[in-house]
């Protein structure tokens, strides 16, 4: 998978973005030395980076979020150091924003010298089996929404269509068409379609641009 500087992975609650974002991260290390996570959700406490803090301290990946995060204080605030995203170009970044258009207001700080750089993927993250994003129709009156808050425009679909533990590799491939209809409401590509690892193997090959997840412990 070829990576801009930054990866932008914004979607509905529960969609599955932290989980995408860790993985991504992970990925990027294999193939560059300075690596950076930050995680913008402010509006969901429950499923945070910082749940895998220590697997990114063991491989040298940075990471940036709330000094709440992981804690009984639910506080909406970001750190400063957050602005090293933008400022320091050597650094690879892939940064969860919060779910939906108020967790993307946070993305408005940095909107500007973002767009200013021009070396960035905004990726939609979209699960066919979510209550409000069933269907292509709701899922860009989603993606619209959040593009006004964040002030960026996406640039890209993540398929990631599942449902737990209990996904099945047709699951999977029934999501196919989903997606499709998506991309072609909003003029965009399926920049890639996930799956739990464990169905990696029987999927290989029947999709393309698959993208195999380990799932974080805290949201197995």
């Amino acid at each position: 998978m070829r990576y801009k500087r930054i990866t932008l992975l914004c979607g509905h609650y529960g969609s599955g973005k932290t989980n995408i974002a860790v993985n991504m991260a992970f990925d990027l290390k294999n193939s560059h030395k300075n690596v950076a996570i930050a995680d913008l959700d402010i509006v969901n406490p429950y499923f945070r980076t910082k749940d895998s803090a220590e697997e990114f301290s063991k491989r040298d990946i940075r990471l940036i979020c709330s000094e709440y995060a992981g804690s009984n204080v639910d506080i909406p605030a970001l750190p400063a150091e957050m602005y090293a995203l933008t400022d320091d170009k050597s650094m690879m970044c892939v940064i969860d924003v919060g779910g939906d258009d108020r967790g993307a207001l946070a993305l408005g700080r940095l909107a500007p010298k973002i767009l200013e750089e021009k070396d960035y993927e905004m990726l939609l993250v979209v699960n066919r089996f979510r209550p409000l994003t069933c269907d292509a129709a709701s899922t860009v009156e989603v993606m619209r929404e959040i593009e006004s808050a964040a002030g960026i425009r996406f640039t890209g679909i993540v398929n990631n269509s599942n449902l737990g533990e209990e996904t099945t590799a047709q699951d999977i491939l029934d999501s196919l068409s989903y997606a499709d209809k998506v991309s072609a409401a909003c003029g965009l590509p399926v920049f890639l379609t996930t799956v739990n690892e464990k169905l990696y193997n029987s999927l290989e090959g029947k999709v393309e641009n698959l993208f195999p997840l380990k799932l974080q412990d805290k949201i197995k």
